[in-house]
């Protein structure tokens, strides 16, 4: 093994916290997360986990885990939530707003951008074909999230369970993902009461508690920084659609658990259905577009955004008007993230001591690395196959099983052989993410445009 290559399982994790970077180091490093988070939630929250916790050492194991499970709670995209928490905790405020803004801006720029060429050209298989060996290659990053979060958390033969439970919840029955992570918090309260052991000790001193009127203060001043478009925007330019793209995704942030998928398919029938902002399979489209682009999947909301403010631009140009819609979808879908870190985490962090907390976030964290399991599985088929349709197995009162199944045929040998040539890049020679994805993107390109 290389001399700069880390094992963070060698070794105990300290529970001591870690010294924080220099601020243009952070700066540097989340402009670096932003740029590579290719993949979906189960890829950013793998990149951040290498990044973070493996190559930078800033956060310990343990504190990366509970950062996780706290987001994991929280309507919106679970990754930014992440990257805030994790520059809340080594810089403050500011670390939080750098943080979380650098992971969304790279692919926010990339999709607004897109969005703009759709619009005019209704073309987005170039763009499909220029990613094709990113997404190929993220595979072999979310196998080694699961692989290394899976050996940290996985401490009991009751955790292995709640990891088995969570995976088999969602992977064939596909419940709801906020029930299966409530069901994993119960189970470990309940297991906690009946043992003395199954806490985890937590030997750092605990934070003082946060004064109540200054996180209420906070609290709502993000809820106004989050609103404020909107009046402006019913006062400046009710004859177009941006005051109800605002009013439509400020409503969405707050119900989106789960991630994107899990309210992908009502956007899509209230913005064909209802506002006709978006032709039939039109969504599809931006869910490739979101899917071959770094940064989170429900960057697809500023697309749909983006086609409301160009279709009804009113007196505005066209383009500014859905570049206008695509920032106002991002503003709603993503500031709602920074409320819930800056005026929660403060209590989350005070309660690392709790005993009986520990114990149900130590569950979280075990059906974590099944949703995360979950997640790489049907990413992997995805990548793999161009079709794959669920098969309905059984239906069992309410509950239905039910297998994704893909098409052999459609079996895309090209994207099997970039995934397997990552693997051996990142578990046998033991390269960075960077340069991974730098020679599967040439891969991709070659496979695409040249054979």
């Amino acid at each position: 093994m290389p001399a700069n290559s880390t094992d963070i399982h060698a070794s105990e994790v300290s529970l001591r916290p870690q010294v924080s970077p220099a601020f243009p180091e952070l700066v540097s490093a989340f402009a670096r997360i932003g740029l590579m988070s290719f993949g979906g939630p189960a890829a950013q929250i793998a990149l951040m986990h290498k990044i973070c916790v493996e190559e930078k050492r800033w956060i310990d194991e343990d504190r990366y885990l509970h950062a996780l499970n706290y987001c994991m709670l929280l309507p919106g995209p679970e990754a930014q939530q992440l990257a805030t928490y994790i520059g809340w905790l080594l810089h403050g405020v500011r670390g939080g707003i750098v943080a979380g803004l650098l992971f969304v801006a790279p692919g926010l720029a990339v999709i607004l951008g897109l969005s703009g060429l759709y619009a005019v050209y209704q073309e987005a298989s170039l763009v499909t074909g220029l990613f094709f060996g990113l997404k190929a290659a993220v595979l072999a990053i979310v196998v080694e999230a699961v692989v290394r979060i899976g050996k940290r958390a996985l401490k009991s033969g009751f955790h292995r369970g709640l990891a088995a439970a969570a995976f088999i919840a969602l992977f064939l029955f596909s419940l709801p993902f906020p029930l299966v992570v409530l069901a994993a918090a119960l189970a470990g309260l309940v297991h906690a009461r009946g043992t003395t052991s199954a806490a985890v000790e937590i030997t750092e001193e605990v934070r003082a508690r946060p004064p109540l009127l200054g996180q209420i203060a906070t609290l709502l001043f993000w809820v106004a920084v989050w609103l404020a478009p909107l009046p402006l925007l019913w006062l400046l330019l009710p004859e177009t659609a941006l005051p109800e793209v605002q009013t439509f995704f400020a409503k969405m942030a707050l119900v989106t658990f789960g991630g994107a998928y899990a309210v992908l398919a009502y956007v899509a029938q209230v913005a064909v259905d209802h506002y006709a902002w978006l032709k039939p399979g039109e969504m599809l489209d931006g869910l490739a577009l979101a899917e071959t682009t770094p940064g989170p999947l429900v960057l697809v909301l500023s697309y749909v955004g983006f086609l409301a403010g160009f279709r009804e631009s009113g007196t505005l140009d066209p383009l500014v008007a859905g570049l206008l819609g695509g920032l106002i979808a991002a503003w709603a879908t993503f500031i709602p993230s920074f409320i819930w870190i800056f005026a929660g985490a403060p209590y989350i962090e005070r309660l690392r001591g709790n005993r009986l907390l520990s114990a149900a976030l130590s569950a979280i964290t075990a059906a974590v690395v099944g949703v995360i399991l979950n997640l790489a599985v049907w990413f992997a088929l995805h990548v793999i196959f161009t079709e794959v349709e669920p098969v309905v197995l059984a239906r069992l009162g309410p509950l239905t099983l039910s297998l994704p199944y893909p098409t052999w045929s459609s079996l895309d040998w090209q994207a099997l052989v970039i995934a397997v040539l990552s693997a051996v890049m990142i578990f046998r020679f033991h390269l960075g993410i960077g340069k991974t994805l730098l020679v599967a993107g040439a891969l991709g390109l070659a496979a695409r445009f040249l054979i």
